[in-house]
C-alpha cells in the first residue's frame, strides 16, 4: 500500500482528496493546523488508513515512515482569507512549501504543488494558457496569495532542477463545491447563502466580469491524472465555459428558486476583470475536462449549504436562549 501526505488535508480541497486517495487503496496522512479549514470536513472519515495530525506546515515536519506523494494544498485560499490572515498566507506559500518539499526529498517522494489561476493576476491575455507569465500587481491586498504562489511555483522549479525531485504543479481555477465555508467570501457560497437567506445578492462591479467555474470531483480526477503523469511543467485545471458574474448570479437564483434581488457595490481593488482557463494541455497530455455541468454541480451543493445554513441558525437560536 502507498502512502500520501496532504496538507491543507481538513481544507475544502483536501478533504475531497483525502476520499479520493482512500478510495484508490493508499494510506492518507492529512496534516492542517485549521486555520481556515475544519476538522468537521474530516470528522466523517473512520478509515484505519487515515491518519491526521493538527500542525502548521510552516514547522519542521516529522513523519515516521515511507511517503510515496506529497500533496501540498495548505494554504489560505479565498480574498477575505487574504485581509485576515496576510502573514500567514505569505509564509506557507514560502516556508510551508520549502518544508514540505524538503519532506518530499528526504523521503524520494513525488510532490504536487497546488496552486492557482492568481498566477495571472489581472490578466491582459484571455484565455490564460500556461505560457502566459501575467499581470500581477505585488503590493496589493490580493499579492500575498499571488507572490505566495508564484514564490511556491519557483522554490518547486528550484528543487525540481536542482535535486532531481518529482514535481508536479497544478495551477487551479475556480473550483466550488460541498465543504466549501458560507463565509469565505467567493462568489459561489456568497451567492448560494444569500439566495437561500432571501438576502440580495452582491455582486462586485457591473457584473460583467467573468468567471469559469469547475466542480470538485471534476477538479481532483484532474489533480490525481497530473500527480500520476509526467508533466513536469505547470497544468491549467478548470473549467473553460465562462460567463459574467451578472449571468452567474441569475443562474443561482433560477437554482435556487429565489425571489433575492442583485445589487451591486464598488470593485475591489485588483478584481480580475476575465478569467478563463485555456486547458489545451490538460486535454492532451491527461485527456482530462471538466464533465459535471453548472447546474449539476450546483444541485450536489444544495444539500450542503442549506444544512450548514440550518445548523447555523440552530446554533443562534441556541445562545439567543441560553
Amino acid at each position: 500500500m502507498q502512502t500520501v501526505l496532504i496538507t491543507g488535508a481538513a481544507g475544502f480541497i483536501g478533504s475531497h482528496l483525502v476520499e479520493l486517495f482512500l478510495k484508490k487503496g493508499f494510506s492518507v496522512i492529512g496534516i492542517d493546523n485549521l486555520l481556515t479549514g475544519t476538522i468537521d470536513n474530516i470528522a466523517h472519515i473512520r478509515s484505519p488508513e487515515f491518519t491526521f495530525i493538527k500542525q502548521d506546515v510552516t514547522e519542521y515536519l516529522y513523519i515516521k515512515g515511507p511517503v510515496d506523494y506529497i500533496l501540498h494544498f495548505a494554504s489560505p485560499a479565498s480574498p477575505l482569507d487574504y485581509v485576515q490572515y496576510p502573514i500567514q498566507t505569505l509564509k506557507v506559500g514560502s516556508l510551508g512549501t520549502h518544508k514540505a518539499l524538503g519532506l518530499a526529498r528526504e523521503k524520494h517522494a513525488r510532490f504536487l504543488l497546488a496552486s492557482t489561476s492568481e498566477i495571472y493576476g489581472d490578466p491582459l491575455v484571455h484565455p490564460q494558457s500556461e505560457s502566459y507569465f501575467g499581470n500581477v500587481e505585488c503590493t496589493c491586498l490580493r499579492g500575498v496569495y499571488d507572490e505566495a504562489k508564484r514564490f511556491a511555483e519557483a522554490l518547486t522549479m528550484a528543487y525540481q532542477r536542482h535535486h532531481g525531485l518529482e514535481t508536479r504543479i497544478a495551477r487551479i481555477f475556480n473550483t466550488y463545491g460541498p465543504r466549501m465555508r458560507l463565509f469565505d467570501g467567493r462568489v459561489v457560497p456568497t451567492f448560494l447563502r444569500q439566495a437561500l437567506k432571501g438576502e440580495d445578492l452582491t455582486i462586485f462591479g457591473d457584473g460583467r466580469q467573468t468567471r469559469s467555474f469547475c466542480f470538485v470531483g471534476d477538479l481532483i480526477e484532474g489533480l490525481y491524472r497530473l500527480l500520476m503523469s509526467d508533466e513536469k511543467l505547470p497544468v491549467n485545471l478548470g473549467n473553460p465555459t465562462e460567463m459574467t458574474v451578472d449571468e452567474f448570479a441569475r443562474v443561482i437564483l433560477r437554482t435556487t428558486a429565489s425571489s433575492s434581488k442583485l445589487v451591486f457595490r464598488p470593485l475591489p481593488e485588483n478584481d480580475p476583470k476575465v478569467r478563463r482557463p485555456d486547458i489545451t494541455k490538460a486535454r492532451n497530455v491527461l485527456q482530462w475536462e471538466p464533465k459535471v455541468s453548472l447546474d449539476e454541480g450546483l444541485a450536489q451543493c444544495l444539500p450542503y449549504f442549506r444544512e450548514q445554513l440550518d445548523l447555523r441558525e440552530q446554533v443562534a437560536l441556541t445562545d439567543r436562549r441560553s
